[in-house]
Parts: structure tokens; C-alpha cells; sequence
């Protein structure tokens, strides 16, 4: 454990320098399973790490010692960690589980609420159409979800770049993108040095839906004038606090604001982009290794318990 159980915080030091590279060169919904998985895994990694350098602090005190039939003195002589580390550990470690169970009850509630507001909508074929000046396009997950539009915004795009918008913020709700959203920040809630993870799935979601609306009409072009169109009109909109649908995706008007709206022009403007398995290769090895690191750190945690066994 001198080594292993450092390397899941090392590679969380560094996964944030590769999401900007992964969100912008490889296919969106390949990045987004990446990332996603990448926020996951690493949280998950880091968080037993801290409980691993935790529990060798524990075992030194005499009284908790003699509760596992260890010996306080054998563990403060063969144990590689650091007291002070393991004391630090422990702080980090209850303020992980902390935001994480707090980060989950929210999203819980929110799922919730968002789940009966689409209950409670009259839709034809899955489209709510709601009586507002304001320029608004938005899906709410449910059983089934819900596209919920505003005549605002209907005026403002011709009948094609209505197609293209109904066709990304249904693919929102196909795919599920609320879930990414929400396990990737499940993870950088436990270890927030993943944030950058997490924000780069809120735009790759959204170049997700983009190049989704874009297979669907066949005309990239058009989809990414649509997108800069929506954005104008809804930056000119008066802003509003978001409902309890709105705060589960995240966001409010997915298609007209989130992600970065140049960079998703640009994207659909250029050629639709590869699998890049160098990226994708580079991710799993990472991945992999903070796997195995952190079931080698458990192995070795085991051994010391043994050795230092009454």
C-alpha cells in the first residue's frame, strides 16, 4: 500500500487535463460513456483509497485496535502511512461521502419531481406545447418524458429547424442524458478535482443531441444554424429561475443555451468526428489502472491487518 493506493488521487490530478481533448475530438456519445465512467470510476477509486490510508490511522488507536484484535503497536511499526496522512485521509473521506450522499438525495428529489410534472402534462406524441412569448425548448424525463416547447420559440424557427429541434431534445430523452449528466457528477461530488469531467458531459450531451438532429435531417449545416438561431433568441429572453425539470437535466433550454454554443457550430460545422481509439485506449488504461490500484492497496491493507493480528 506504499504506492497503489496514491496512484487513483495521482490519475484524478490528471484526468481533467484530458477532457477538454476527449469532448472535442471524439464522437459524443463515445466521449460521453468515457467520461462518464471516467468520473465514476475515479471517484470511486479515490474515495476507498481515503478509506484504505483511513483505516491505518484507526488501527493505531490503541482502544479501536483492541476492538479487532490488532496490535496498536505492530501496525504503528509496519504501517507505510504516515499518521498525519491518515488522519487527513479520514477528513477528506467524510467530506467525500458527505457531498455524495447529499448530491444523490437532491438528484433523487429532483428525478422525482421531474417524473410527476410529466405525469401531469397533456402531450400529443410526446410534445407539450405551452402558451409563452419567451423563446424555450427543454425535455423532462419521465415515464414516458416529456418535450415541453414554447410558442415563442415555435415562431422563431421555420418548420424544418423545428424538426431539428424536436429531434435533439428527443434524443435527450432516448438516451437518457439526464443519467450521464448525473453519474458523472455523482463522481465529482466525492472527489471535486473531477469537476472538469463532469462539465465536459454537459457538452457532450449536447453534441450528442446535435449530431443526432443532424443524422435525422441530413443537413448539419442547417442543424448548426438552428443552434446559433436558438441561442440568439433565447439570450434576448428575459431569464428565469429553473423548475425542479429543468435543475434535473441541469440546465434550462438545452438546445438554445448549454454547452458552449461556438464550439457546437463548429463541431457540426466540420466533418462528424471518429471513435479516436487512441483517446478511448488511453481512457480505459486509466481506468483500468485505478482499478487495479486500488484492489491492490485493499490487498495489501489485508496483509497488514494479518500481520498485525493479536
Amino acid at each position: 500500500m506504499r504506492i497503489a493506493v496514491y496512484i487513483p488521487l495521482l490519475l484524478s490530478l490528471l484526468a481533467p487535463l484530458g477532457a477538454r481533448p476527449l469532448a472535442e475530438r471524439c464522437e459524443p456519445r463515445l466521449a460521453t460513456w468515457l467520461l462518464t465512467a471516467s468520473s465514476l470510476v475515479l471517484g470511486a477509486a479515490t474515495t476507498i483509497s481515503l478509506g484504505l490510508l483511513a483505516v491505518t490511522g484507526l488501527i493505531r488507536v490503541p482502544q479501536l485496535a483492541t476492538l479487532g484484535h490488532w496490535s496498536a503497536h505492530t501496525a504503528q511499526r509496519d504501517d507505510p502511512a504516515e499518521l498525519s496522512v491518515a488522519l487527513i485521509a479520514g477528513l477528506l473521506l467524510g467530506a467525500a461521502v458527505l457531498m455524495a450522499a447529499r448530491m444523490l438525495w437532491r438528484r433523487a428529489r429532483t428525478l422525482a419531481a421531474a417524473i410527476l410534472e410529466a405525469e401531469c402534462m397533456p402531450a400529443e406524441d410526446g410534445l407539450v406545447v405551452v402558451e409563452d412569448e419567451a423563446p424555450e425548448a427543454f425535455a423532462v424525463p419521465g415515464l414516458p418524458g416529456r418535450v415541453v416547447v414554447s410558442t415563442g420559440m415555435l415562431a422563431t424557427l421555420d418548420e424544418t429547424e423545428r424538426r431539428i429541434l424536436l429531434a435533439h431534445e428527443r434524443a435527450h430523452l432516448t438516451a437518457h442524458h439526464y443519467a450521464f449528466v448525473a453519474l458523472a457528477q455523482l463522481g465529482a461530488a466525492a472527489n471535486p478535482l473531477l469537476r472538469p469531467l463532469a462539465t465536459a458531459v454537459t457538452y457532450t450531451i449536447e453534441r450528442w443531441a446535435d449530431e443526432t438532429a443532424a443524422a435525422a435531417t441530413g443537413d448539419r449545416e442547417r442543424v448548426a444554424r438552428t443552434v446559433g438561431k436558438a441561442a440568439l433568441a433565447a439570450h434576448h429572453a428575459p431569464a428565469r429561475a429553473p423548475g425542479a425539470a429543468l435543475a434535473i437535466l441541469g440546465r434550462r433550454a438545452p438546445l438554445a443555451t448549454a454547452g458552449p454554443v461556438p464550439r457546437r457550430v463548429a463541431a457540426l460545422l466540420a466533418p462528424p468526428f471518429g471513435r479516436h481509439p487512441v483517446l478511448a485506449a488511453t481512457t480505459a488504461a486509466v481506468l483500468a489502472t485505478a482499478a487495479l490500484s486500488t484492489a491492490e492497496a485493499a490487498h495489501d491493507l489485508h496483509l497488514l491487518l494479518e500481520a498485525v493480528g493479536a
